[in-house]
């Protein structure tokens, strides 16, 4: 019998296919949003899926698997939501909370409470907690009503029974060509775990690859070598499908202007920075786009950039917006990761469920006139490398919803890699 594992916000079961690549068995998920749950149905039909709030779930979750196994879970997998997450601000949420004021908080951040719930209820032999790096920064009402540091929440209700530690860790130092970074807490209370911790181990694997190839990892997966040999596309219609090569390996189409300023970007750069294409001119000196702190320590983009050559006059292909009554142009606000090229030969900058937006952060082909197309980002997460399927009810889902699964998803990778090193120490 294979070992039994629970899945916690599981959304469409991504991060669970780490679990079955390595054999285990996710009898349980929980998942809010009924799109995210119908994928995950489809992709695990023996799975017992709990749809809907995890705080009015939990005591059925517990329920239904003390009267359906009789061992304790080998392993629960938790990855609560991260949009609540900050990098900042828990310094004045503490002094405000210690004037007696209640700061106010994201109510997504206490999730973490009904799982740990679960986790004490259930007694697994391992456990996987998997969020953002500032996780680490999360300020949190307990039970009580105290504001606490959420991995210092963990460690109350956790830390008597279990051992590990919290570790931020970068996806590409585990072979995922794109670089991301999660805070990944595998938790034990097996013995072996537990002796080997306490000799100063760690409970996650060792990283397979680095910046550079070395004599125990290898270089970082770039882009050239996942994504580099796909069919080329471009965003305009007509040429923006590969659909013969694999149907999702399309991209958005962009509007004549967007494409004006990508076409005269170079790799690794932003359009806010693109020179004078004025063939009688060509002057390559004008000012490039950037970003300061001001007093206040706010990180603000230039307003001085200009949007017209300041040799001969003549517009340049930076991102602009058009007043609708005058024809006026003006430089378009923005950050100079916005419009920007990706490099070949590094991985990937964090895919998020923004991916296919030309203006989000270092998302455009380091090469082409597009973003990525969703296959590309299957690849750069490393979904692709597992068999999943996006259909349902025999049609192939939105794309929406597949660029929204992608975004929020951990790379399977990575869960495959520690599932892998728990049954190592566990053997």
């Amino acid at each position: 019998m294979l070992p039994n594992a629970i899945s916690l916000f599981s959304s469409s079961g991504i991060g669970d296919l780490g679990l079955r690549a390595n054999g285990l068995n996710t009898v349980i998920c929980c998942e809010l949003l009924e799109e995210r749950m119908n994928l995950f149905r489809n992709n695990y039909p023996n799975t017992k899926c709990f749809q809907g709030d995890i705080w009015s779930l939990k005591d059925e979750i517990v329920k239904y698997y003390n009267s359906n196994f009789t061992e304790p879970p080998f392993l629960v997998l938790a990855t609560p939501p991260c949009q609540g997450m900050s990098s900042n601000g828990m310094g004045k949420m503490l002094n405000d909370y210690r004037k007696g004021l209640r700061p106010k908080m994201d109510e997504r951040n206490r999730l973490i409470i009904p799982a740990i719930d679960i986790i004490l209820a259930l007694r697994p032999e391992w456990v996987i907690l998997e969020n953002v790096a500032n996780m680490t920064n999360t300020l949190i009402y307990d039970e009580n009503g105290e504001l606490i540091n959420i991995i210092d929440y963990i460690r109350k209700k956790l830390g008597s029974i279990y051992c590990g530690e919290p570790i931020v860790v970068d996806v590409a130092d585990y072979g995922v060509p794109q670089h991301r970074k999660r805070l990944i807490t595998v938790l034990s209370q097996s013995k072996k775990a537990n002796k080997l911790f306490a000799k100063g181990g760690k409970l996650i694997p060792d990283y397979t690859h680095s910046e550079q190839d070395t004599l125990f990892t290898k270089h970082w997966v770039t882009l050239r070598e996942a994504i580099g040999n796909l069919p080329s596309l471009r965003a305009e219609k007509g040429k923006n499908k590969a659909t013969g090569y694999n149907e999702l390996h399309k991209v958005p189409l962009l509007d004549e202007k967007k494409l004006f300023w990508i076409d005269n970007t170079k790799e690794g750069d932003t359009a806010f920075n693109n020179q004078c294409v004025n063939p009688n001119c060509g002057y390559q000196g004008n000012r490039i786009h950037g970003a300061s702190h001001d007093r206040d320590g706010i990180n603000k983009s230039h307003t001085d950039t200009p949007l017209y050559c300041e040799k001969c006059g003549a517009l340049l292909p930076r991102p602009w917006v058009e007043d609708k009554k005058t024809g006026e142009k003006r430089l378009m606000k923005g950050f100079i990761s916005a419009y920007k090229r990706m490099k070949w030969d590094e991985p990937a900058s964090t895919l998020t469920q923004n991916f296919q937006y030309a203006c989000s952060d270092n998302k455009i082909h380091p090469s082409q006139s597009r973003v990525l197309s969703l296959y590309e980002a299957l690849v750069l997460q490393s979904i692709a490398d597992y068999d999943y399927s996006f259909s349902l009810n025999g049609k192939m889902c939105s794309d929406g919803l597949i660029r929204d699964t992608i975004g929020e998803s951990v790379p399977p990778r990575v869960i495959d890699l520690i599932c892998a090193n728990i049954i190592k120490i566990s053997s």
